[in-house]
Order: C-alpha cells, then sequence, then structure tokens
C-alpha cells in the first residue's frame, strides 16, 4: 500500500518562499504530481515529475516560482514555491501516477496525500 504524507504548508505573506514535501512510501520510481484546490474551485495541476526525477511540467500559473524535485534517499518528493502570491492559496496535494499518463489531470494518479494548507496573505 502506497501512502504520501504531505508537510510544510502555513501562512506566510506575499512574496514568501514555502517548501512542501510529501513523504513517500514503497517504491521511488513513481511519476510524481502537486495538485492544489482552493475554496470554491476546481482541482489545479501545479506540477509533475517524471520517473526519471529529471523531466519537469508546470502551468504558466506557476511556472518560474514553483519547483518540484525529489530526494530518493529520504523517498521525498518536494515543491518549493517562491514568490508566492494571495491566488497561490488553497490546499496541496501531492500524487503518484503508477501509468505515467495523462499526469496533468487528477485521473492520471493512482495514489493521493491528505493535503496541506498554504494561505498567503496580501
Amino acid at each position: 500500500q502506497v501512502q504520501l504524507v504531505e508537510s510544510g504548508g502555513g501562512l506566510v505573506q506575499a512574496g514568501d518562499s514555502l517548501r512542501l514535501s510529501c513523504a513517500t512510501s514503497g517504491r521511488n520510481f513513481y511519476v510524481m504530481g502537486w495538485f492544489r484546490q482552493a475554496p470554491g474551485k476546481e482541482s489545479e495541476f501545479v506540477a509533475f515529475l517524471g520517473r526519471n526525477g529529471v523531466s519537469t511540467y508546470y502551468p504558466d500559473s506557476v511556472k518560474g516560482r514553483f519547483t518540484i524535485s525529489r530526494d530518493n534517499a529520504k523517498n521525498t518528493v518536494y515543491l518549493q514555491m517562491n514568490s508566492l502570491k494571495p491566488e497561490d492559496t488553497a490546499v496541496y496535494y501531492c500524487a503518484a501516477s503508477l501509468r505515467g499518463v495523462d499526469v496533468t489531470t487528477r485521473a492520471g494518479y493512482d495514489y493521493w496525500g491528505q493535503g496541506t494548507q498554504v494561505t498567503v496573505s496580501s
């Protein structure tokens, strides 16, 4: 059974940085992703990390500000978030995909964490 546990969320001011962590159990070669969901809004894809740990993809809304990475020795995936904006406020979820297809959609992922709240004040 795969388990994903996020941490690192919190309340910050606009322009600050946060690093979210996602501790994973089991194998390291999942395709990993981060999504977020703000109140009253649909879930939004924010980052993808390929199985090789090198390939990444971000939507325009976070490109240049967010960076996804993994530390295989620690079985942990990170989301470094810089220059945070109030519109980044959401619950952030990490997810793992066995198949590596449709990786910008929720349907492409098989396992999910419980989420961590990020709040950015103006």
